[in-house]
């Protein structure tokens, strides 16, 4: 999936940073018996997960969607990504400072968030683990281009 953005033409520039981190922790619960001995707590278990190398900022605005599988076919893409912000798909800020997106087939606007998994890629989806079959890889981004794929392998023959 290619997407063009409103406010830009198309130029390439080096990916920004940003210092986002995620949480999920796991919290144990508490035995209360009376003369009973107490079963140890569970320790507060968190875990960060690495910040992204897109900023939220890069990913919201107003979009034109064109979709392509084969590379050679990006070009054609971009320009038809570009003819289609007429009518633009709009992406905002989260509450939670992710961003408000559908997912694939739903037409629920969800907040996601901007997650970095192995080897430097950059992954959008819901709280869990970086690569989740729900989630959409980053391919690059830039002010005026955004190249995403699904990661669940029939989302992205679809889309």
């Amino acid at each position: 999936m290619v997407t063009s953005n409103v406010k830009n033409r198309l130029r390439l520039s080096p990916l920004s940073t940003v210092a986002a981190l995620a949480l999920a922790a796991g919290l144990g619960g508490c035995l209360s018996g009376g003369d009973e001995p107490r079963a140890p707590q569970a320790q507060v278990v968190a875990s960060v997960v690495a910040p992204s190398t897109i900023s939220v900022d890069t990913v919201i605005g107003r979009w034109g969607i064109a979709s392509f599988h084969n590379e050679k076919d990006r070009k054609r893409t971009e320009g038809q990504a570009q003819a289609a912000c007429n009518q633009p798909y709009v992406i905002t800020k989260g509450p939670r400072d992710g961003v408000m997106m559908h997912v694939a087939d739903d037409a629920k606007l969800y907040e996601l968030r901007l997650k970095a998994g192995p080897g430097g890629r950059n992954f959008l989806g819901f709280e869990a683990p970086p690569g989740d079959l729900q989630d959409r890889e980053i391919l690059s981004a830039t002010d005026s281009m955004l190249v995403m794929r699904f990661v669940d392998p029939d989302a992205h023959r679809r889309y």
